[in-house]
Formats: C-alpha cells, sequence, structure tokens
C-alpha cells in the first residue's frame, strides 16, 4: 500500500502533515516537534516555514514561543487531511486488512469519526459493503474501538443489499449516503451511481 512518504520527499514534511492534519486542535511550539519528530530543529524550521508560506499552517507567538496550527480553511485541508487519516491510523488499519475482511467492494467512515469531532448515536462511524467475514469485521472494530477509545456504530451488508435499499430509497441508507463520509475502500462515484 502507498504511504504518504512514497508521494512527499521530505520525510521531516510528512512527519509534520501527521502530526498536525492529526491534531488540529493543537498548537506547537519548535522544540516540541523537534523531540515528537526526532528531526534536526533546522529541518523542523525550514518545512514549517515552508508550510506556513503555502498557506497550511499559522503562527502565534506567546511569551518567547512562536506556536504553529493547522489552518482548516485552507482550499487544500480536506484532501490533505483524508490523505493522512487514509495513511495513517484506522484508516490504514481498515485498507491493510482489507484481505482478511473477505471481498470488501467499499468501506467509508464517517467524517467526524475520522477528525476525532462529538458524533450523535444515530450517526454510522463505519459503513463496509461486500461479502465478509464477520469474525474478523468484529476483531477489525474492537481494535479500532481501542485504538480510538470510543465505542462506533458500524453496519454490514451486501452488495445487493445496499443496492436494493439505495434503490428504493431505504431511510437508513439515505442517511448514511448523505452524512460526510470518508471513502477508505472503493471509488465515491460507484458507490453512490
Amino acid at each position: 500500500m502507498a504511504k504518504l512518504s512514497d508521494l512527499i520527499i521530505s520525510k521531516v514534511r510528512v512527519k509534520l502533515l501527521k502530526i498536525f492534519l492529526s491534531q488540529t486542535k493543537e498548537m506547537f511550539f519548535v522544540r516540541q516537534l523537534t523531540r515528537i519528530t526526532k528531526e534536526e530543529i533546522n529541518a523542523i524550521r525550514r518545512e514549517l516555514d515552508h508550510l506556513q508560506k503555502a498557506g497550511l499552517l499559522t503562527s502565534e507567538k506567546r511569551g518567547n514561543r512562536l506556536y504553529y496550527s493547522v489552518k482548516t480553511s485552507f482550499p487544500l485541508y480536506p484532501e490533505l487531511s483524508n490523505l493522512v487519516l487514509k495513511s495513517t491510523g484506522f484508516g490504514r488499519l481498515i485498507i491493510k486488512s482489507r484481505s482478511k475482511l473477505g471481498f470488501v467492494k467499499f468501506a467509508f467512515a464517517s467524517q467526524k469519526l475520522a477528525r476525532g469531532l462529538p458524533r450523535d448515536e444515530e450517526e454510522v462511524d463505519l459503513m463496509i459493503i461486500g461479502k465478509t467475514i464477520m469474525p474478523q469485521i468484529a476483531l477489525l472494530v474492537k481494535q479500532i474501538e481501542k485504538m480510538l477509545n470510543t465505542e462506533l456504530n458500524y453496519s454490514c451488508m451486501t452488495e445487493e443489499e445496499f443496492a436494493y435499499r439505495k434503490s428504493h430509497k431505504d431511510p437508513f441508507i439515505v442517511k448514511v449516503l448523505l452524512q460526510s463520509r470518508l471513502t477508505l475502500i472503493g471509488d465515491e462515484i460507484q458507490l453512490l451511481s
């Protein structure tokens, strides 16, 4: 499976993107980032400057420290965030486990779950469509729940059931398809057509 470092050559930039895009509400200062990434301070400063000039990061002076945080209003923020979520954490775990789960045509997670936002009890956090092996799905869900320290609301169904319920405008399926999602496996256009 492709990793973020396969697409972005600077390993320091990859580490910084992972940190900032997985913890969007946090602010970091340079020395803190050198400890987290175990990279040299000059490389960190160079990449922070590059990301700030590109518009992804903003900085704020507090006392004698300069703190950096991600700008969620950055035009490419949603795509970059999704890229990081697919290549790390539970997104990577689902994609990596695909062959163990049976024949999975589509798998998607709610954006609220992916970004660590408060979720409604009725929202589906994870949806898997295909001929699945339910004991393997249950093991995967337990791993994700432990990783995220939260209970998941998930649903699995066959392609046929999904197509039938979608064509009959089943309220559950309509609600699931209307919520914002991160498609982990499959093509978004095929999912909706």
